[in-house]
């Protein structure tokens, strides 16, 4: 038995040649955290995003909080990218874009939305040249947590140049303009989408973001009590159970 929760993808989407070679693992124990940190840092480091540090590490507090997800991309089972996901409701608000935004935020929060934060991206820079597919294996598991958590939105914390990217696979909007964001040197914009209102249209145009219940439930269903709002939305986060590979 593994930690983690580990999941590989459909052959429906691509061809088997490099699926059969792809995984997604939530990152639970120290190392995996370490490594998914080193990997923050050689990406960001790369893009000119940060300065050189000691401990060439990326973390924050917002790793630890109940209402987040990490996970990292696998490929012949070397770590190639990583994400974080919090899904943001009333009753849970802490992310970096909550407090970065809550003023465009927290006022729909109040009116009972709930929403799926992406933010932490991370590819190690050698391995985006080899797999050009990479950015949407990645962007792909929030996706999957808005419809796991039935959100009403999926937000996106975005560099300009970055911005065509998302309009064209996400179909997300600017809704708030940019503002700087600590740790790195450039601001960033908050794009989002109304998730029940793309999602065909962004499945249709992309497949690879369709996905299987199981898939998403082995990715993002927690140990403990997991009862549903009326809206159908999964309302507790305990700590993640731990899965055996298939």
């Amino acid at each position: 038995m593994k930690s983690g929760v580990e999941t590989r993808i459909s052959h429906s989407f691509w061809g088997a040649g490099l699926l059969d070679r792809v995984h997604y693992r939530l990152i639970e124990t120290a190392a995996e955290r370490d490594q998914v940190a080193s990997l923050r840092y050689k990406a960001y480091l790369h893009g000119g995003l940060i300065g050189p540090s000691e401990a060439q590490r990326v973390y924050d507090p917002y790793d630890d909080a109940p209402n987040a997800w990490t996970f990292g991309i696998y490929i012949d089972r070397e770590l190639c990218s990583s994400v974080r996901l919090h899904v943001l409701t009333p009753e849970f608000r802490m992310s970096h874009t909550s407090d970065l935004f809550g003023d465009v935020l927290h006022p729909r929060l109040d009116r009972g939305e709930v929403f799926v934060d992406p933010s932490r991206l991370a590819a190690d820079p050698e391995k985006a040249g080899r797999f050009p597919e990479l950015p949407y294996l990645t962007v792909r598991l929030g996706y999957m947590a808005c419809e796991y958590f039935n959100a009403d939105t999926g937000l996106a914390l975005v560099r300009a140049e970055h911005q065509a990217f998302y309009r064209r696979v996400f179909l997300q909007e600017t809704i708030a303009g940019p503002r700087p964001i600590p740790i790195i040197r450039q601001e960033v914009a908050l794009m989002a989408c109304d998730f029940r209102a793309v999602r065909e249209k962004v499945a249709a145009r992309f497949p690879i973001m369709r996905s299987t219940h199981a898939e998403r439930q082995r990715l993002f269903q927690r140990a403990g009590a997991r009862q549903p709002s009326p809206r159908g939305v999964v309302a507790a986060f305990e700590r993640p159970s731990i899965v055996p590979e298939a």
